[in-house]
């Protein structure tokens, strides 16, 4: 799985079901994540989650493991700019957009309170 371990992302997943607090309804299918580079104010994605098996969203939680490690309590963060995030985002929707059409609705952004 292009270096990160199955059960390494399963245990990111554990820790985001366990967040007490939901700010917004996430729809099946989907995961809610924080990115924000040093010094940059966080948002909020929701992405499907078959975006784990894309080598490219992949390498972003690669990324999340060396900076933060696996003791992440609530929402995934991943540490890059969003304007990078979303980058990465539309390589990946133009990749499946053709095959998963319906997963459109499952991107939208909002700003952390």
């Amino acid at each position: 799985m292009g270096g990160i371990e199955k059960t390494s992302i399963l245990h990111l997943l554990h820790h985001h079901h366990e967040e007490k607090q939901v700010v917004r309804e996430i729809p099946k299918g989907c995961l809610a994540i924080k990115v924000g580079g040093q010094g940059e104010e966080q948002e909020r994605f929701v992405v499907p989650v078959i975006y784990l098996n894309h080598p490219l969203f992949l390498q972003l939680l690669k990324e999340a493991e060396e900076e933060y490690g696996f003791d992440q309590r609530g929402t995934i963060t991943i540490p890059c700019h969003v304007d990078d995030f979303r980058f990465v985002q539309r390589i990946i929707h133009k990749e499946r957009h053709h095959h998963n059409h319906h997963l459109v609705r499952c991107f939208r952004v909002s700003t952390l309170y």
